[in-house]
């Protein structure tokens, strides 16, 4: 397949509206979603009725700031609060597909329809074509990553390998064998995959096949696509999204943002406050997914960016968010997990020898590395800790025991120290 053929076309019309098309399309599902997820969610129903709104007073797209916002965070405990999560669900549990855990502890649930995640455009956009055999090298267990990008893949004509994470030498192994052309997974796991390889003495161009990987779950300097570029001779393409909503955005061949998924409405909000901004100001990114089933309108992501609408090369028309700049609250995502500073409390909470705390995030060579540091006159009990915390965390961290008051008075739980030049 040549270059070409992986860097042109559109999958759907729906991304190439023009912009009155576009506002009406936003403005019929808002209005079906609202309405629909009134009657069926309970939780829903009472958040729009404390704030005195009801889906009739939906008329024009500005009118969506008068629903109040829901915090990513504020789901660990509103899923609590009854059956159907909470009344977040429009239906049972056993009307689902799958139910998937990730770090908080946040229930994703996945409906059966299909492209539920919604990430089919999104592949294409990458460069992902019919007949590719591709290495998915996400997670697999509780956590929706792995599987929610195999349906897009499946959607487009491909062959998934379901790698997950590590046994990075046996990966290697199957990239050569079956001539593997699609990665999917973060970036630092490439760059891993790439470090062992030349070690092992391998030329990523010659004795691997690789045409296109699509990666998410971390930052994505411009420094570190292109070395991975060079070194694999490959395209090479973000997505951005969350294991709750799903598919928020995608870049195009271009790469000049991300363009928004026709199955979310973004907005960019003041991060204390709520309001809207303008185009270019940047704010925290605001979702609504227009999904019936799960109908998280409104939801922060607690990620930092910017509006740009101006057009694109591709044809494409949807806004784009600019580059993810930040975070809004102290939660950190590592290497593709968020991990939340109340959480990692609750597994030192079980160890009553560690004093105090810190976590420190790096990225040396664009791969991220965990410290966790703890203060302790005594501590036997590293193996309990790393089962623990990968159990609860999903990472497995470096260890370093300070003696009490060695970690400085004030400090952050989680310093991150990543560098993204």
């Amino acid at each position: 397949m040549t270059r070409k053929d992986r860097t042109e076309g559109i999958y759907s019309r729906r991304e190439v509206l023009d912009e009155s098309e576009r506002r009406q399309y936003y403005q019929i599902h808002l209005k079906d979603l609202l309405t629909y997820a009134y009657r069926y969610s309970e939780d829903v129903k009472k958040r729009f009725d404390r704030a005195q709104f009801s889906p009739d007073k939906f008329k024009v797209l500005n009118d969506l700031k008068h629903i109040p916002i829901i915090k990513k965070k504020e789901l660990i405990f509103l899923q609590t609060m009854g059956p159907r999560l909470g009344g977040l669900l429009t239906k049972d549990l056993g009307e689902l597909r799958r139910i998937f855990l990730s770090p908080g502890p946040i229930f994703d649930p996945e409906d059966r329809v299909d492209d539920y995640w919604g990430w089919t455009e999104g592949f294409y956009a990458t460069g992902f074509r019919p007949g590719d055999v591709n290495m998915i090298t996400f997670n697999y267990h509780l956590t929706p990553a792995g599987l929610m990008f195999e349906e897009p893949l499946r959607n487009l004509g491909c062959a998934v390998i379901p790698a997950g994470p590590g046994n990075t030498n046996t990966q290697l192994d199957i990239m050569q064998k079956l001539r593997v052309t699609g990665f999917i997974g973060t970036p630092s796991y490439l760059m891993h995959l790439a470090q062992k390889g030349e070690e092992a003495g391998l030329n990523l161009r010659k004795d691997l096949y690789l045409e296109v990987a699509f990666v998410t779950g971390e930052k994505f300097p411009e420094k570190l696509r292109n070395t991975l570029e060079k070194k694999f001779d490959i395209i090479m393409r973000q997505g951005y999204g969350t294991a709750d909503v799903g598919s928020i955005g995608y870049e195009c061949f271009h790469k000049n943002g991300l363009h928004v998924s026709n199955r979310v409405f973004a907005e960019i909000c003041h991060p204390d406050t709520g309001i809207p901004l303008k185009d270019g100001e940047v704010g925290e990114i605001v979702v609504t997914a227009f999904n019936k089933t799960y109908p998280l309108i409104r939801l922060s992501t607690g990620d930092l960016s910017y509006i740009d609408r101006a057009p694109c090369p591709c044809g494409r028309s949807s806004p784009r968010l600019g580059n993810i700049v930040g975070r809004v609250d102290t939660t950190a995502r590592i290497k593709g997990m968020f991990v939340y500073p109340h959480q990692v409390e609750q597994v030192m909470a079980s160890f009553e020898e560690i004093k105090r705390w810190q976590i420190e995030v790096t990225n040396p060579g664009g791969i991220d590395e965990i410290v966790l540091f703890i203060e302790a006159s005594q501590f036997k009990r590293e193996n309990e800790l790393f089962h623990t915390f990968r159990e609860r965390i999903g990472l497995r961290p470096e260890l370093k025991v300070v003696a009490p008051g060695s970690l400085p008075a004030q400090i952050r739980p989680i310093e991150d120290k990543r560098k993204w030049d």
